[in-house]
């Protein structure tokens, strides 16, 4: 298995698993989990995608190049691990379902 790469989840599609691009994921995941607060309601999707762009390193989302795409994937693969969750509202919004996991790896989860 090459470190490249990292398994994730999908809370839609319960034990379904995708590979995806490791230093991407541990981007957007280090940064959505950076600025999502940790009661509900939380924040709406656009709202934290437009506050975790400027966490993100340029040399892997130029200009937040597919920004969106990985946010979603980061979002519901954080979802079906527990570490997030939806507030039971529309539109979607996400909070941390608790403090103190920011410091667990992406190869802990």
């Amino acid at each position: 298995m090459s470190d490249d790469k990292i398994e994730i989840e999908n809370v839609t599609s319960p034990g379904r698993t995708e590979r995806v691009n490791r230093a991407k994921y541990e981007a957007m995941r280090e940064a959505l989990l950076a600025i999502l607060p940790d009661k509900a309601p939380g924040l709406k999707v656009p709202d934290a995608k437009a506050a975790l762009l400027p966490l993100l390193p340029d040399t892997l989302f130029p200009g937040g190049d597919k920004a969106g795409w990985w946010l979603k994937a980061v979002q519901l693969d954080l979802e079906a691990k527990g570490i997030i969750k939806r507030a039971p509202s529309k539109p979607v919004q996400l909070y941390r379902k608790r403090s103190g996991h920011m410091n667990v790896s992406a190869d802990a989860i």
